[in-house]
């Protein structure tokens, strides 16, 4: 039953990311040198356990066959990685005693990974500069893809066809077809588009009243649509709007299709305008600071028109992009504002970008889907078939964008249920789930800054949850169900 699966290749890829992932806490560990932090002895037994795992997963697929490789294989790999490198890269929090439970420290790794921005620390400030180095690089990191990094490393270990099916089962959105034929170096080109965006961001960072140090974690979380700070209120602490501004544009970067980011950084605007889910999440996003705005100002929030205009466009690219960081604490904004915030952690941002959620291009299947069975009702023998930027969306495409949406929406239905299960109150456990799902970050309520008081239980349930919205549901799902393991 299990012999068509080709195990030794998902095993000596993970392998090779382990190894991989040794340089990243080489860096944290000269960091913790570099600072004298207490974290110095945790990096240096993370790095054994890991170069351990690594070799082991590699050695036991040394005589892999990488040219055959389908798109179960590739499901699984990028499951696993994920799987590994969170329990793995918790081991700092646990050798440091800096989390009081090993759920904690899974749960904050895999927020990580995941580039949810979750956590479980109510004083991230007391921290050792190295912990908060790796938290921030692990969301850089989740933020590409790790498996990305995977498509530049299988050229070194003799794969071909296995590529494609990895980088589907990482990426988002509905169609990925477009730049199979020369994958390898798309995903070296796309690596270079987001190690520019985030040199451009430390320096602009930089140049506000950031430290070098805070500037380089945050330029991390931001261009990865993370959120981890390395202060207890985030970008608030540093009382800038230079600072909300940039990081405002950034996420609004951040939250675009990372060939249209290509396409902005050459000078080819003209790409932008004409896709047609770029035009849409303009339009939503500018309709939700428009709203915003107008609400915070009803309210009174605060006493002048920019300030409510800064904090309306810094939260809600903050959250549709799925970042995370915060200037207020907008669940005292209200339950009108709630909702925007629910609506918006659910839709998020554009296909192919770092962002969580459904994304803007089913979105757009689901609404035009919709549009044709209103004149299907009138015209029944009418034939109007759905079209994203000119192309065709096949029957087959659509039901698997229905299928998707079902999925998504259970999950979350489900976990509501278990959270409240587990002793959290309903309006905490909706806004929990929903920001889990789609890997943005804050909860609502209690746990509108950190985690720490939520039951083990839910951190486990939110935990499965982010790992399932980063890679777009059916990636995990389909590895529970009893056919995958099926010829």
């Amino acid at each position: 039953m299990l012999q068509h699966i080709n195990f030794k290749f998902v095993l000596k890829v993970v392998g090779s990311l382990c190894l991989s992932e040794i340089l990243f806490l080489l860096i944290c560990l000269g960091i913790s040198v570099y600072y004298k932090g207490s974290d110095l002895l945790p990096f240096v037994y993370t790095i054994g356990v890991m170069a351990a795992v690594g070799s082991c997963f590699y050695l036991l697929g040394r005589r892999a066959r990488m040219n055959n490789a389908s798109r179960r294989e590739g499901m699984l790999t990028v499951t696993l990685t994920w799987l590994i490198l969170s329990l793995v890269g918790m081991l700092p929090f646990v050798f440091g005693g800096y989390t009081p439970s090993v759920t904690d420290a899974f749960f904050e790794t895999m927020s990580g990974f995941t580039t949810t921005g979750a956590t479980i620390f109510p004083e991230v400030e007391s921290l050792p500069r190295g912990i908060l180095f790796w938290r921030s690089i692990m969301q850089w990191q989740g933020g590409i893809g790790i498996v990305v990094f995977t498509v530049g490393l299988l050229p070194m270990l003799g794969a071909g066809s296995a590529v494609s099916q990895i980088y589907n089962a990482e990426t988002t959105g509905i169609i990925h077809d477009r730049f199979l034929p020369r994958i390898r170096q798309v995903a070296r080109r796309l690596c270079g588009v987001y190690i520019l965006g985030t040199a451009v961001l430390i320096l602009l960072l930089w140049l506000g009243p950031m430290g070098l140090f805070d500037a380089i974690c945050h330029a991390f979380t931001c261009i990865s649509t993370g959120g981890y700070s390395t202060r207890n209120g985030s970008i608030a602490e540093f009382q800038s709007s230079y600072i909300e501004y940039v990081t405002s544009f950034f996420m609004f970067y951040g939250s675009l299709s990372i060939t249209l980011q290509y396409f902005l950084l050459v000078g080819k605007p003209g790409k932008l305008i004409r896709d047609e889910e770029m035009r849409t999440f303009v339009v939503l996003t500018l309709c939700a600071v428009l709203i915003t705005t107008l609400w915070l100002l009803y309210r009174g929030e605060y006493p002048s028109l920019e300030e409510n205009f800064r904090h309306a466009l810094f939260q809600t690219y903050s959250i549709i992009s799925t970042t995370g960081y915060t200037t207020a604490d907008y669940f005292s904004w209200g339950p009108f504002f709630w909702s925007i915030a629910i609506v918006m952690m659910i839709v998020c941002g554009c296909a192919g970008s770092t962002t969580g959620g459904i994304k803007i291009s089913r979105l757009v299947v689901l609404m035009k889907n919709l549009r044709n069975e209103f004149k299907k009702r009138t015209h029944p023998n009418l034939m109007v078939p759905v079209r994203i930027n000119g192309i065709i969306i096949t029957g087959q495409l659509v039901s698997q964008v229905l299928a998707f949406a079902f999925l998504y929406f259970l999950l979350i239905f489900c976990s509501i249920i278990l959270l409240t299960l587990d002793g959290m109150d309903f309006v905490a456990a909706v806004g929990s789930a929903v920001s889990a799902m789609g890997n943005v970050g804050p909860g609502f309520g209690d746990y509108f800054g950190n985690f720490s008081q939520a039951g083990d239980f839910s951190k486990w349930i939110l935990s499965f949850l982010m790992l399932t919205g980063r890679l777009e549901v059916f990636t995990v799902i389909s590895i529970l169900h009893p056919a995958f393991w099926r010829r």
